[in-house]
């Protein structure tokens, strides 16, 4: 069984319904917001989750220079790797990539519909996937400048960069799809601007649609892992 590293930034943003799609997997949840030092070696895989905090905000979470340090040398060595939302834009800046600070654009919330470019068609992970993608989303940062070499993956009407993939094995997603309606729920009610009323019901009528492209994305990723997808 190969071990998959879960780095955790907060406890409001668990690995929630990945939990039981990667159980094929062993899980190493680290949690460095209670003191849980972040390892030095990514182990077999590693998964780097969401959070409130910005990409940049070591001195509110001081873990996340580790956290750079890990993904990017998970990059090097071809560790699968998949960083979600604020993991994703941690990837990025880990590998030379830019991230805005409460963006333009203003708040992406709901469930977005993502749309993979051509370049998805033949990537090992989401080749094949729904399309568009229905993907939870809450964030007000984002990825403007993917690092030199990436492949970009997937976009949306408000925000161009939703996926892409650094070197072979290491992909990042925006938007959340392990994430399960109490949790989105709690997210929203932290945010005075997001009517939480309005994007939670938009996630409870498409949950079912959500859970499926989620699973198969986890599904995916437990197969990157486990070396039976090259």
């Amino acid at each position: 069984m190969r071990t998959l590293l879960v780095v955790e930034h907060e406890p409001g943003c668990p690995i929630d319904r990945f939990e039981r799609w990667l159980a094929g997997l062993d899980l190493l949840v680290v949690r460095p917001h209670k003191g849980e030092d972040v390892p030095s070696s990514p182990a077999g895989a590693l998964l780097v989750l969401g959070g409130s905090m910005s990409a940049h905000d070591d001195d509110i979470a001081p873990w996340l220079p580790a956290t750079r340090e890990l993904m990017a040398e998970a990059v090097s060595t071809g560790v699968p790797t998949l960083g979600i939302c604020l993991g994703a834009q941690l990837l990025a800046v880990a590998c030379g990539g830019g991230v805005e600070v409460g963006a333009a654009p203003g708040r992406e919330c709901g469930v977005v519909d993502v749309r993979w470019r051509a370049e998805a068609a033949s990537d090992v992970l989401v080749a094949g996937l729904q399309d568009p993608f229905p993907g939870p989303s809450l964030h007000a940062d984002a990825v403007t400048e993917l690092p030199a070499g990436a492949t970009w993956l997937a976009e949306t009407d408000v925000y161009p960069h939703q996926a892409f993939r650094v070197g072979a094995r290491a992909w990042g997603v925006q938007f959340h799809p392990e994430v399960s309606l109490p949790t989105f729920r709690a997210w929203a009610e932290e945010l005075p601007e997001v009517d939480t009323d309005a994007v939670t019901a938009e996630l409870a009528a498409r949950d079912d649609e959500v859970a499926s492209a989620g699973r198969s994305l986890a599904l995916r990723f437990a197969q990157v892992v486990a070396g039976r997808r090259r």
